[in-house]
């Protein structure tokens, strides 16, 4: 299959894609569809009517009386007020209906976003995904409402202006209509440069998107490094990239044009001159002439306005080819068909021979041949060098990841085999870098638990000691506190988190560094939250400050070959192995 016919099949599959939006809203599309309809009769009325005009006053002026003009004034008029009647449906109505698509496949994008493992987001940019669920859809809106449109008023004038100038001529009509099957040819050829083109010019206003992002969020480093011209230098690489996208883009758009326009002014000449010869010879009426001339003239209108729709069409399918991408990625991890809501959970978790390696890394095994089993309210510490895999040994626990190897279970089950939304609303997670929403202090915590009250959520914060500090904020608990936080120091955004986690009761409990960016003082205060938040449940904590994890049940010491030790504290150093000299090393 050559490429250019694997881009049409692509182009067909892609209709059929975006047929089901359509579906939801036939009433609004068949309405818009018979609108425009409507409003191309009343068009190619016009040129009839001139016709009748100019051959009566030709032929048998006599018949041309002031009454019967009148009546095809009347009729005209009437005409007229159909077609803007439908004109006013389309603009309006039809619009709607483009919007209303945008929303659903806004909502759908979004929706499968949320679903998307953490291995998908590994490798993606978020401001290439912002891009598609913003301007990509914008364009699918419009591609929605004109395509079906425009092609149907375009289709219904070339079939009707053909079969009418055919009883006026038919040598004429099939010479000119001989150079349409030329021009589609043509035309089709610098389509597919535009949407290749397009596309590429997507890509790039995604990659600035990602690196405005960036930048603007990381504006304390850059200016605290005094690195603003080297982002500016980023910045204008990208910006010269969607520079050279758009040249190549307004190359196939001017290569498009500049067909169609040749073939308007060859169809023009062809009518004009062997028009004039056949009314010379009187094989042609002075009223079918001008009704020729006008005739062309809105075929050439209809595809001068596909012509100015094109670049719209090509943004909107290639919007949609973006869409589709995201569409049929899937995600990592999926419940099972029969997979079932984890009830009741004690806690107890057992590694059964886990190993485990990226999907974009199959030949480096991170984790391999784990196996140790943890009773339900034991805190275990995990230890090791950096890259040993502790925090991706945790994230199998929730299936964040899913093993390539061996079992994880929960209370004896599989975790593969109960429901993800059950089993993480088990789980509760403490890192290391604080993720807080834009909103309000109240807002964040009640993210634990969204149906909790507002007197939870702040005996939450009073159980995580956050609540002393967050009485001193300007407007309390219903403090703004910026975009992930910004107005609040680290130790305060701890407190937060951990205060959400309180409020979700979890029976298992992740703690992944949650304290080795903080300040001696705040880290005290945040141990004595974790501490009392770890009471009673089965905790793991992932630990660069072997100080912290003195009292855990039991220590794991991670490497690349597994859990190399394992036991508490005093017989960890009684051991005088790995752990004994990390603990020395840095404590």
């Amino acid at each position: 299959m050559s490429e250019q016919t694997a881009r049409q099949s692509s182009a067909g599959k892609l209709f059929k894609r975006f047929l089901p939006y359509f579906g939801r809203y036939k009433a609004a599309l068949i309405f818009d569809l018979a609108c425009a309809a409507l409003t191309t009769v009343c068009e190619i009325v016009f040129p009839l009517i001139v016709r009748e005009i100019t051959n009566r006053a030709m032929i048998a002026p006599d018949t041309l009386t002031i009454p019967w003009v009148l009546k095809l004034g009347l009729l005209y008029l009437v005409l007229r007020v159909i077609d803007t009647l439908g004109a006013y449906y389309m603009q309006s109505r039809g619009h709607f209906m483009g919007a209303r698509i945008e929303t659903d496949m806004r909502r759908d994008l979004f929706n499968h976003l949320e679903r998307l493992s953490f291995s998908y987001y590994n490798n993606t940019k978020i401001g290439q995904l912002m891009a598609r669920l913003t301007s990509d859809l914008f364009d699918i809106a419009e591609f929605a409402h004109h395509c079906p449109e425009e092609f149907f008023i375009a289709g219904v004038k070339i079939i009707v202006s053909f079969v009418i100038l055919l009883n006026m001529n038919v040598g004429l009509t099939l010479l000119v209509f001989a150079m349409v099957p030329v021009m589609i040819v043509l035309l089709r050829y610098f389509n597919l440069k535009m949407r290749l083109a397009f596309k590429e010019c997507r890509h790039e206003v995604g990659e600035m998107n990602a690196r405005i992002e960036d930048s603007l969020l990381g504006v304390r480093v850059v200016q605290s490094f005094a690195n603003e011209p080297l982002e500016q230098e980023k910045f204008g690489v990208n910006n010269q990239n969607i520079l050279n996208a758009k040249i190549r883009q307004y190359i196939a758009m001017a290569g498009f044009g500049s067909v169609t326009r040749t073939f308007e002014g060859v169809m023009y000449i062809l009518v004009v001159v062997i028009g004039a010869v056949l009314l010379a010879r009187h094989r042609l009426q002075a009223g079918d002439y001008v009704a020729y001339i006008l005739f062309i003239g809105t075929l050439l209108t209809s595809i001068r306005r596909i012509v100015d729709y094109m670049e719209q069409f090509q943004r909107g399918l290639t919007g949609l080819e973006r869409f589709t991408e995201i569409m049929d990625v899937m995600p990592d991890v999926e419940d099972s068909p029969d997979a079932k809501p984890l009830t009741q959970v004690r806690g107890d978790v057992c590694f059964e021979n886990v190993s485990f390696h990226y999907s974009d890394d199959m030949s480096h095994e991170v984790l391999t041949g784990i196996s140790e089993r943890i009773p339900a309210g034991t805190n275990v510490a995990v230890v090791g060098p950096s890259g040993s895999g502790k925090t991706t040994l945790c994230s199998l626990i929730p299936r964040f990841y899913d093993v390539t190897g061996g079992r994880v279970l929960v209370d004896g089950q599989d975790v593969r085999d109960v429901t993800k939304a059950s089993l993480r609303q088990s789980i509760g997670v403490v890192q290391q870098e604080v993720y807080l929403f834009s909103g309000t202090v109240i807002e964040n915590i009640l993210y634990g638990r969204p149906d909790a009250t507002r007197e939870e959520a702040m005996a939450a914060a009073r159980r995580a000691g956050a609540d002393e500090f967050i009485e001193k904020l300007p407007q309390g608990y219903d403090t703004y506190i910026g975009e992930r936080g910004v107005k609040l120091s680290g130790g305060q955004k701890q407190r937060l988190s951990i205060a959400r986690v309180f409020l979700k009761d979890p029976p298992i409990l992740v703690l992944d560094e949650a304290t080795s960016a903080l300040d001696n003082e705040s880290e005290r205060y945040i141990q004595e939250s974790l501490r009392e938040l770890a009471r009673g449940r089965t905790t793991f904590t992932i630990a660069h400050r072997l100080t912290t994890i003195r009292n855990a049940d039991v220590i794991w010491v991670l490497t690349e070959k597994g859990i190399e030790e394992a036991g508490d504290h005093d017989t960890l150093m009684e051991k005088n192995g790995l752990y004994a000299g990390l603990y020395k090393l840095y404590c």
